[in-house]
């Protein structure tokens, strides 16, 4: 089958990957230069099925309350005269309703293990280089009641597959001695070893060079205009490299577009619910090596992660939900590099960190949108939020098995 995967983020390249692995002849549509050039060029780095959990939750409400004047908030809710973004929010906080937030648990818990697995078998089988680390993610707590919550929600988790081990302060230590001179703020963590962390760029870069050995083609540099379809399906898609537009054509299409997904699927009557969460990040090189985390950590308070990639200290996190502006605030760049000082001081040159944002595709349940939509031959895997690079793997296989008449290996309700 000839498929065009639209899209040459982690989610595109990994899809393009395994339908090649299939048999399928591909060719992968990037409005970029390269791959992994948006999303996934400098996010927090971490395969973190330990953190896969809805944001959507019943405890959300009351935090968006606190936050929403904060500039420095972790989630920032910036209300816009904007339909899309009000249908999402209600939409949102239908999903924090108690009786969802389990069966979306288990859904993105479920999708990321997967995930995790077949990036490991691709490690092995490959020897794809991406900074990997696999020492685990240490998720410690400041506060007293959130680690006790966290404790209560352990054994849940563990169903599913997650060995998720608390920690005291000491413990913590000796998982990551860098946290030395923060010690006395910690009450707590949780630990899962199994969780790892890597460069998702680096991934993407290499994993696209690799499927090109392989014959996949990469179409870089042009734009999608519009897709083109009718009662009988996807018919094709308008593209514009430099000042020509052309129409290609395929037997099936794949939008992995991200945020930028609905922007094309509704001109064609699929209204996919996602709105961009707009992350930070800040990268700065490592100064001293004994000081810098070798353990990739999650900040609970602060909503942050540090992750170690080769030589660098990649710290990012927050969300902003303010349309698809990628203008820099530098309020919450600073917030990020200022809690890595106080954190783990005299680690890395945070003076010259360089900064970075992109949208991330986010649900209101946080569920990623996988599978068929009601055009036959035009399929989604798309908005994966927070959690595009610890599910991209199984995402994609999970999809290229689908369109090979093949029932997926990973429990996961599809679109259809």
């Amino acid at each position: 089958m000839k498929v065009l995967v639209l899209g040459a983020g982690v989610i595109g390249t990994c899809t393009a990957w395994y339908l090649a692995a299939r048999g399928h002849e591909v060719t992968v549509v990037e409005r970029r230069d390269g791959a992994g050039l948006e999303t996934s060029f400098a996010n927090g780095g971490q395969i973190s099925v330990s953190h896969a959990e809805p944001w959507a939750n019943p405890d959300a409400p009351i935090k968006l309350l606190k936050w929403l004047w904060r500039e420095d908030s972790p989630l920032l809710f910036r209300l816009r005269m904007d339909p899309h973004q009000w249908t999402w929010g209600m939409k949102f906080f239908y999903e924090c309703m108690p009786w969802r937030t389990p069966e979306n648990s288990r859904r993105m818990v479920t999708l990321s293990a997967y995930s995790r697995a077949k990036l490991e078998e691709l490690r092995r089988t490959t020897s794809i280089d991406y900074d990997a680390l696999e020492r685990g993610i240490l998720h410690y707590f400041t506060d007293e009641s959130a680690f006790e919550g966290a404790k209560l929600a352990a054994p849940e988790l563990r169903r599913f597959g997650l060995s998720m081990e608390a920690k005291t302060p000491d413990e913590c230590l000796k998982v990551e001695p860098a946290l030395a001179h923060f010690r006395d703020r910690i009450v707590g963590a949780m630990y899962t070893a199994e969780d790892e962390s890597g460069d998702a760029h680096k991934f993407t870069a290499n994993l696209a060079r690799m499927a090109a050995e392989k014959g996949v083609r990469f179409l870089y540099g042009h734009e999608i205009l519009a897709l083109r379809a009718n009662a009988s399906g996807m018919t094709g898609v308008l593209v514009k490299q430099g000042a020509t537009e052309s129409e290609l054509t395929a037997d099936a299409y794949v939008v992995a577009l991200g945020s930028f997904s609905p922007l094309l699927t509704r001109r064609i009557g699929l209204d996919l619910p996602i709105y961009p969460a707009k992350g930070y990040s800040a990268t700065a090189n490592v100064i001293d090596a004994s000081k810098t985390p070798r353990v990739s950590i999650t900040d609970d308070a602060a909503k942050i992660v540090f992750s170690r990639l080769g030589n660098r200290l990649r710290i990012a996190g927050t969300a902003e939900l303010s349309g698809y502006s990628m203008e820099l605030n530098r309020v919450r760049c600073e917030a990020l590099v200022k809690r890595a000082q106080l954190v783990f001081p005299d680690a890395a040159d945070y003076a010259h960190a360089t900064f970075w944002t992109g949208l991330r595709p986010s649900t209101p349940s946080n569920v990623p949108l996988i599978g068929r939509t009601k055009y036959a031959n035009l399929f989604l895997n798309t908005g994966h939020g927070t959690l595009g690079w610890t599910m991209a793997c199984g995402s994609g296989a999970a999809l290229a098995d689908l369109m090979s008449g093949k029932q997926p290996e990973v429990d996961f309700r599809f679109s259809s």
